[in-house]
């Protein structure tokens, strides 16, 4: 029996699609057709590699006359290769799906959390100012640092219960019991209808939330515009938190599933971006509240925030260009 026949029987032996064989083995879905139909055999390192992945020796992957699997003594691969059991994935998905309403909440609460603020900027400027800029400040800060106070406690919160399952977003090899990818599928295939709707919905939840800020960024009333922009902020919250919801419950599925941006080469992009993402956010944060201070424009400088979500889909493409250069390379 030949390399390529190994191959075949013992992907078909756990289960795997050339796909998912190609995921664990970092390589496309060709190159494993390849190796299959023999027209390529994979180089020393592969061999090891599949060797340890379906725990036989490679002797037998390589010597023709050896007919029956000679399985390797060394066990390591058991430990490295978690097995996620249908009660665990329901615990999973479970826990997932409170946390992403905690974790849009907690948005929500950061989302708002400049509106007293800015509102009380914009009331402290009228030509008879029922409050002084010194108190708007102070107010507006104290409730900003509440809100955030609120906030980053849910994430601390959900990103503790989340610990258990932390090895399902990093490059550590896993695999589903029986019936488990079954049970995620369909739990998927159910939730795509509201998936769909949510993103649907919170998208024109964002584009309308505009539309207060632009009938009355015409009047003369600063009151009216202050309204307006608290209008504008509580609406892309809402839209931001849909957003969060349908996201975080649809990315659980594809974790376990090894799906779209969770396959093994989208994982080793998502640490990359991830990394990028929390500095990104983390300047344009620092450049708001700096520019804020200095020229004390809190209804104006919120605009860095339009500006910057804007430039974030383009800087994560670039992101995806760098990482799959450097793979190429």
């Amino acid at each position: 029996m030949i390399l390529a026949d190994k191959i075949i029987r013992l992907r078909k032996k756990n289960g795997w699609s050339q796909e998912e064989l190609a995921d664990k083995m970092n390589v496309s879905r060709q190159a494993v057709s390849k190796w299959e139909s023999a027209q390529t055999i994979p180089d020393l390192e592969k061999i090891l590699q599949l060797g340890t992945l379906f725990g036989v020796t490679t002797d037998y992957l390589l010597k023709d006359e050896i007919e029956e699997e000679e399985f390797s003594n060394d066990d390591s691969s058991d430990t490295t290769v978690k097995k996620i059991s249908i009660e665990e994935a329901n615990t999973y998905l479970e826990q997932r799906k409170l946390a992403s309403w905690r974790i849009a909440l907690a948005t929500f609460l950061c989302i708002l959390s400049p509106i007293t603020i800015m509102v009380l900027s914009i009331l402290s400027e009228l030509p008879n100012p029922i409050i002084t800029e010194t108190t708007a400040g102070s107010v507006g800060l104290t409730v900003l640092f509440a809100f955030i106070l609120c906030a980053v406690p849910l994430y601390i919160y959900c990103g503790f219960k989340n610990q258990p399952y932390a090895f399902l977003d990093k490059n550590i090899s896993f695999e589903l019991e029986y019936g488990v990818k079954g049970l995620v599928t369909e739990k998927k295939n159910a939730f795509r209808p509201t998936y769909i709707a949510y993103n649907i919905i919170a998208t024109c939840v964002c584009i309308f939330s505009v539309v207060p800020l632009v009938l009355l960024s015409f009047s003369e009333d600063e009151i009216l515009v202050a309204v307006a922009l608290a209008l504008l902020m509580i609406i892309v919250g809402i839209g931001a938190g849909m957003f969060i919801v349908a996201g975080t419950q649809n990315a659980s599925m594809q974790k376990l599933l090894k799906e779209g941006d969770f396959t093994e080469k989208e994982k080793k992009r998502t640490s990359v971006k991830e990394i990028v993402g929390f500095c990104y956010w983390g300047v344009l944060t620092a450049i708001y509240l700096a520019v804020s201070f200095l020229n004390n424009q809190w209804h104006l400088s919120w605009i860095i925030f339009a500006v910057g979500g804007v430039l974030f889909p383009v800087v994560m493409c670039i992101c995806n260009y760098v990482a799959d250069k450097h793979k190429k390379d």
